[in-house]
């Protein structure tokens, strides 16, 4: 207890602490906002949980990994790990997804744990358990006398994710893929009447998933450790910010990612960082609670 009341008076007593903390929880947010991104298309479009979604991160970042090890520059394995994990979801698609889409929930929901679960041991026989990352080289800037360090790493993380962001936007508001995923994802049945290939929208948006998260996970590899049996946490954080969200709000998943990231930060440093995922998962359940509450209240209002 001491040492907790300890770590709130360095908040009080040292405001730049507060910065740091704020710079770190957008840096990191952002990367998950893009993951988060990926599942809310997936649960959209399809209706499928899809509790693979850390795996595909990893995956993407071994191939990144993989690449660095070959001599290849480390900025190349995000294209690469995105299509790379565009085949690799396609091939999950049409193996497992496709044969679960219009069952229930708990049938999707072991399918895709079973699919995160063989991911992992893929990765584990293929890499071993062993933490990887990748050393970019670059420096890291100073303010405030030293206290606040910037990795310039992280900035161009930040930096990509954004533009991986953008691009996934312009193409769903501009393309006439994305105009079909979102027919798709309002009404299913009309848009099979209107002549859309459903089959085929939701191929392409299992496979866009997978790729975004590829290229999330070459980017996180960069700036953070990964390891086969990490994407646990990455698909609860993702779940977090799309239920935090809601489906098809961008801006509330932009919000939500960097705000709950933030919040993780400030648990980490008040708590302590073994109690950082505890914290995450402590979210998720407030959340699930409050939309059991609005919508018990929604029903009330009904009647």
């Amino acid at each position: 207890m001491d040492q907790i009341l300890s770590n709130l008076s360095l908040l009080v007593e040292f405001p730049v602490v507060n910065l740091k903390i704020l710079l770190d929880g957008v840096m990191i947010g952002a990367l998950f906002v893009v993951v988060a991104y990926g599942l809310a298309l997936v649960w959209g479009v399809m209706n499928v949980k899809n509790l693979a979604q850390g795996d595909f991160v990893i995956s993407g970042g071994y191939v990144s990994w993989w690449l660095v090890q070959q001599g290849f520059p480390a900025l190349l394995g995000v294209p690469v790990a995105f299509i790379v994990m565009w085949g690799i979801g396609w091939v999950a698609y049409k193996l497992i997804i496709s044969r679960v889409i219009e069952r229930d929930l708990f049938t999707s929901l072991l399918a895709t744990f079973g699919l995160a679960i063989m991911m992992a041991q893929i990765l584990n026989l293929l890499f071993g358990s062993d933490t990887q990352a990748v050393d970019l080289g670059y420096d890291t800037l100073y303010f405030f006398d030293g206290f606040i360090d910037v990795p310039i790493a992280k900035l161009i993380g930040v930096l990509m994710a954004a533009a991986l962001a953008a691009g996934v936007v312009v193409f769903m508001k501009y393309s006439r893929m994305g105009q079909a995923i979102r027919a798709t994802a309002q009404d299913a049945r009309a848009a099979r009447v209107m002549g859309i290939d459903t089959d085929k929208v939701y191929s392409f948006t299992y496979s866009l998933n997978s790729a975004i998260c590829g290229a999330a996970g070459a980017i996180i590899v960069m700036v953070w450790l990964i390891q086969p049996f990490y994407g646990i946490a990455y698909a609860i954080r993702a779940f977090v910010i799309v239920t935090a969200a809601g489906l098809g709000n961008l801006p509330g998943v932009i919000a939500a990612g960097l705000g709950i990231w933030v919040l993780e930060q400030y648990g980490a440093h008040i708590f302590g960082i073994g109690y950082q995922q505890a914290i995450a998962v402590l979210l998720l359940l407030l959340i699930l609670i409050i939309r059991q509450i609005q919508q018990r209240r929604n029903r009330q209002a009904l009647k």
